[in-house]
């Protein structure tokens, strides 16, 4: 049993190769973050519990990943796209362009869904910011166990090794980002997606304590990373050696394939 080394590429021939749908994931990145931000920014705007924000918040990963994985690996998360990266999963480029559709996405759906509300109804828009007696220190750890979290929950569903798990994968990686939820809305507001944060940032124009958002799921992303590829990656099976009976069956069945060939030419 084993399992393969990381296959690390800048990706250049991606920019033009039909076969990568490099444009189309781009899209799609972009499409699964509006997707994300319009309809659990539109619950945040809501009067309701932490509970209900955090169901809001799993389904739309959930409807998400749904409709753009089978093209971009719904990543949806540039903490995601960038362990993916550090996995050798993904190329460079192809990181960079995630994380900037992913950006360009959420910005996108929480703009939109501003402007559809009435500013009676904003409450916010789902800033992201730390409670009160919450140190930027305490709440990148937060962020931290939030993204280590979240991307062992997206090795996991997606691993090579485990065939059966993609077809659970979206529903389980949406339960993370809920578990995450009610376990730190109040404290953080559960970024856990750096993209998300900076929709929110972006269309209220509110800056405070934003890297705590990005440092916070990205090293948990990255810390992830390491530990599923040492520790939890189920290993590839090894081929099965050819048996000598087997190798003699091949002998033969290539010796009379070469007796009818010569036969043909004879013919």
């Amino acid at each position: 049993m084993s399992t393969p080394a990381p296959k690390y590429s800048f990706g250049f021939e991606e920019l033009q190769s039909k076969d990568h749908r490099l444009w189309k994931s781009i899209l799609a990145e972009f499409v699964g973050n509006f997707i994300l931000n319009f309809f659990a920014i539109g619950a945040c705007t809501q009067p309701e519990d932490g509970t209900f924000k955090a169901f809001s918040f799993g389904f739309s990963i959930f409807m998400a990943i749904t409709i753009v994985g089978h093209l971009s690996g719904g990543h949806i998360n540039p903490a995601v796209t960038i362990a993916m990266a550090l996995a050798g999963r993904i190329s460079l480029i192809r990181m960079v362009m995630y994380i900037v559709a992913q950006c360009m996405g959420s910005a996108a759906g929480t703009c939109v869904l501003k402007q559809l509300l009435d500013e009676a109804y904003h409450n916010g828009l789902g800033h992201t910011s730390l409670a009160e007696n919450i140190t930027e220190l305490q709440g990148m750890g937060i962020e931290f166990v939030l993204g280590l979290l979240l991307v062992l929950t997206v090795f996991g569903a997606c691993d090579p090794g485990k065939p059966d798990n993609r077809f659970i994968a979206p529903f389980s990686i949406g339960m993370a980002v809920t578990l995450g939820h009610l376990g730190t809305i109040r404290y953080t507001g559960t970024g856990m997606n750096p993209a998300r944060a900076f929709g929110t940032a972006f269309a209220t124009d509110r800056w405070e304590s934003h890297w705590v958002y990005w440092a916070g799921p990205i090293l948990g992303g990255i810390v992830a990373c390491m530990i599923y590829s040492q520790f939890f990656e189920k290993p590839m099976p090894t081929p099965k050696p050819i048996e000598a009976s087997d190798k003699y069956r091949i002998h033969a069945y290539e010796r009379e394939m070469k007796k009818l060939e010569i036969g043909r030419d004879f013919s």
